[in-house]
């Protein structure tokens, strides 16, 4: 629940702190209006920290730039045809950008910069209400001429102008949506919502790279399915992602099987949980909370409805992969991104073959081996993507994955399994064997690793006795 009056104590907080006293007074003295704008204000009278300083002005790039560098340590302006500068003062970085009243054609959402004149004009071009509200400085006066005050207080998303026109200037908008209900934890208006439908082709004039920004910031919040759910009710998803909403399987009276579609934003909640208990303080594992959402996108195409009511998902994990790879890719994902994603999602039914039946020592060396620097994400992954409601089911897998990670940390810290490789080089095998560089090496130096994997440190006498064996069983 929102206190306003602890809110405005945090606003004024903000206004008579170092930086921005120094900004305001320089600015006013110069002859020019500033404001706080957007997030930081939000946020303040939300009580949510912010690590962004942005900050608008009457004045054009070039007053801006002439006010600030005696104040700054260092001042960039490679934002200027927008009319961003940024600026470095008291430790601090800042963003300070002159009033907009850009326009748009509708063929892009790349709009004409056109710089505006007045605050509140300034403040109803923004996407929402809640992050149309201003601080003037130096004196803090709330300037809010959207009514984002009384939608933070009802937890409402809302545009300031018509939702339509809104998104029709920049379709991108509707995906800010979804990530600030999820972020915020706030209700889409629905107005805001059927515009969001109703103008969904719309994002496919915006680029790949921007449609992936947004994906990972809703992804790094600490709960996403919300804004994953409103995507996928909107339509939105499916014209950029359609493998998720094509999750919801139909289930019929004859063949039943788990709702893939609910279990995948269950598996992606229980995985974040996993990531901050292991990992607090860290920053959002994106690789990982892809593959917790994308791991079943295989199913709908493998899907089998066996006789007797049973339904089968044979080779999901190799399928899925290969669609989260094109689909990644599609989004211009980086290659490591691309690589952990796919990993994981191919491998992320091993381990349940542990559950049915211990392993021996050879199969957990190469479990380890195969997945490589993916296990930490794998280990979490594994545990995530158990949903049963059989209390019984679950303990049993639970205590299985127990198992088999004290046992990858004891065979870690006798045999070094992080650099799982043979006892004996490719220079040794060479002179061992008394052949030169070629194929030859290299398969007796996966005959040494299947043995490593197998028999663990046999040491290098053995190793070498055992290679002139298999050597002399070749011919």
């Amino acid at each position: 629940m929102l206190n306003m009056a602890e809110g405005l104590d945090r606003l004024g907080a903000l206004a008579s702190s170092p930086l921005m006293a120094t900004l305001g007074s320089a600015f006013v003295d110069a002859g020019f209006e500033i404001a706080i704008v957007g997030g930081p204000v939000r946020d303040a009278l939300l009580g949510r920290t912010t690590n962004d300083l942005d900050l608008t002005t009457d004045a054009r790039p070039d007053d801006i730039l002439r006010i600030v560098k005696p104040l700054a340590t260092a001042t960039w302006d490679i934002g200027r045809a927008f009319g961003t500068i940024g600026a470095k003062i008291h430790g601090e970085q800042v963003e300070i950008t002159t009033y907009r009243a850009d326009s748009y054609d509708g063929a892009t959402r790349k709009p004409t910069v056109e710089f505006g004149d007045t605050l509140e004009a300034d403040l109803v071009r923004r996407d929402f209400t809640v992050n149309a509200m201003a601080l003037r400085l130096p004196v803090p006066a709330l300037v809010d001429p959207t009514g984002g005050v009384e939608d933070l207080v009802a937890r409402h998303l809302r545009t300031p102008a018509d939702p339509a026109i809104s998104f029709g200037d920049d379709p991108l908008r509707m995906l800010r949506a979804a990530r600030f209900a999820a972020q915020l934890g706030f209700d889409v208006a629905p107005e805001t919502l059927a515009a969001m439908t109703e103008l969904r082709e719309s994002l496919r004039i915006v680029s790949p790279e921007r449609v992936q920004g947004e994906l990972v910031k809703l992804l790094q919040t600490a709960a996403p399915d919300p804004g994953i759910r409103l995507l996928v009710e909107t339509g939105l998803m499916s014209e950029f992602l359609p493998e998720v909403p094509s999750l919801r399987l139909e289930i019929d009276e004859h063949h039943h099987h788990k709702d893939v579609y609910e279990h995948s934003l269950t598996v992606l909640r229980q995985a974040i949980e996993l990531e901050q208990a292991r990992h607090p303080g860290q920053a959002p594992d994106v690789a990982l909370r892809l593959a917790a959402l994308l791991h079943d996108i295989g199913k709908p195409a493998t899907r089998k409805l066996e006789p007797g009511g049973g339904v089968s998902f044979y080779h999901h994990d190799l399928k899925g992969a290969r669609l989260a790879r094109k689909r990644l890719h599609a989004l211009r994902f980086d290659g490591d991104t691309t690589a952990s994603v796919t990993q994981l999602i191919e491998q992320h039914l091993r381990f349940f073959g542990y559950a049915e039946g211990t392993w021996s020592d050879s199969a957990v060396r190469r479990y380890v081996r195969d997945a490589g620097a993916e296990l930490e994400r794998l280990h979490i992954l594994t545990r995530a993507d158990v949903t049963t409601r059989n209390t019984k089911k679950a303990g049993r897998l639970a205590r299985a994955y127990d198992d088999i990670e004290r046992r990858i940390a004891e065979l870690a810290e006798q045999e070094e399994l992080d650099a799982i490789r043979p006892e004996l080089d490719g220079n040794r095998i060479q002179q061992v064997l008394g052949i030169g560089p070629g194929r030859e090496v290299g398969e007796a130096y996966r005959f040494l690793l299947e043995l490593r994997l197998d028999e663990g440190m046999v040491g290098s006498e053995v190793a070498e006795r055992r290679l002139r064996e298999w050597w002399a069983a070749r011919g």
